[in-house]
């Protein structure tokens, strides 16, 4: 059926263009005969007001489409208003993936040494715990046997210390000599207490140093996360807190989206966000989570978003696109079918209104350029150029008067 409407329609509009190429040729061999011998200058001057009356026909035609009453009635053209509706707003905008500071850890050791082996390489996924090198240094033997020998020390000087509190206790030996020994088992005790603390640092418990004395130090991950920066190699001295490397857990990476000033109004914690990634069909959902309170020289601000589901093989940096939701607003709207699109520019007709000719009842109808906004529902934010009577606007059929326009167009150019 809509096949057969349009091919109406398409032969009808040609047919009134060859009409019209016809009555205007005629008229214009009429006129010639007619003044053929009033002189050349106002001969000339006849052919220059014909030009430029068609001039003015064709840009008419650019901007006005004329039915026919049968030609009306096949399009089923339905007239209407410009309606208020309630649309919500969003906000479009760019951004990339970040890590927040917590997530990005860069490791490093309290002592130095030689790197005797690593499992460091980029983008390699390590899970906490794991082993990334191994360190040599003399301080290391140094200490586990400082270690070994206080704690074997301890062990004489608490006996002793016992001997000499019995002793006191019945007289036999001064109060001094028990005070004396006191103070040195408290002394062995700190001693003691801070060379366990070193070992914590080297990664070592006593009970491991109890077995035998290390020469080798395991570097461990204090977190899981990809390796992002390999800052050693085997046989490299390193020195006490250098940093060895530098991993990133992805599975924490948020939205870093930037908003420009002029859109600060519509923000707040909690909106919800749509997300799409550059190398990602599917858009992603995430969570307005901190509004940034510094302005940039660009007139924009940070604005962290919290995805809903994350995926550790998210990579940071990556360009994303935004849509922010923000509060409805009331705004002047028409159906999606109102609206024709021709090149980049977008249009509505109006009726402006029927009248009688020879041959039956025609229908004219302007062009109007639109700008428009939200599309919501089937409905879209329009803003017209000026006033429009109500019903008026074509809302059904727009597409065809289009291409009767289009017909005629194409026809008066042969």
């Amino acid at each position: 059926m809509k096949s057969y409407r349009f091919l109406l329609l398409l032969t009808l509009g040609l047919y009134l263009g060859s009409c019209q190429k016809k009555t205007s040729e005629t008229e214009h061999a009429g006129h010639a005969h007619e003044h053929g011998e009033a002189g050349h200058d106002h001969e000339g001057h006849n052919h220059g007001d014909h030009d430029h009356h068609h001039d003015e026909e064709e840009g008419h035609e650019a901007e006005e489409a004329e039915l026919t009453e049968t030609q009306y009635k096949a399009a089923q053209i339905t007239l209407g208003s410009v309606q208020q509706k309630a649309m919500a707003g969003t906000i479009q905008v760019t951004g990339v993936l970040s890590m927040p500071p917590q997530q990005q850890i860069s490791i490093s050791f309290p002592y130095g040494g030689i790197v005797r082996s690593t499992t460091l390489l980029p983008g390699k996924w390590i899970n906490k715990g794991e082993v990334l090198l191994t360190l040599e240094n003399p301080e290391f033997i140094t200490l586990q046997q400082e270690y070994l020998e206080a704690q074997s020390q301890l062990a004489y000087t608490e006996k002793e210390n016992q001997r000499q509190s019995e002793l006191s206790r019945e007289n036999v030996s001064a109060a001094k000599t028990f005070q004396r020994s006191s103070a040195e088992l408290q002394g062995l005790q700190a001693r003691l207490q801070g060379l366990r603390q070193k070992l914590s640092l080297l990664q070592l418990t006593p009970a491991a140093v109890s077995k035998g004395i290390q020469n080798r130090i395991a570097v461990r991950a204090s977190s899981s996360g990809y390796v992002t920066h390999v800052n050693v190699n085997t046989g490299k001295a390193v020195q006490a807190n250098e940093m060895l490397a530098e991993l990133a857990d992805t599975r924490f990476v948020q939205a870093e989206l930037t908003v420009f000033e002029k859109d600060l109004s519509k923000l707040r914690t909690g909106q919800k966000v749509q997300l799409q990634l550059g190398h990602e069909t599917t858009p992603r959902t995430a969570t307005v989570l901190l509004i940034g309170r510094e302005i940039t020289p660009e007139r924009a601000v940070k604005v962290l978003c919290k995805l809903d589901q994350t995926s550790r093989e998210l990579v940071p940096g990556t360009y994303l696109t935004a849509q922010i939701s923000g509060g409805s607003t009331e705004v002047a709207t028409l159906p999606e079918s109102a609206i024709v699109r021709s090149g980049d520019k977008q249009y509505i007709f109006v009726s402006e209104g029927a009248h009688k000719e020879e041959g039956g009842t025609h229908y004219p109808f302007k062009r109007l350029e639109i700008q428009t906004g939200l599309a919501q529902n089937g409905f879209v934010e329009v803003k017209l150029p000026e006033a429009v009577k109500p019903n008026t606007i074509v809302v059904k059929g727009a597409y065809d008067l289009l291409s009767v326009m289009n017909n005629s167009e194409h026809g008066h150019s042969h």
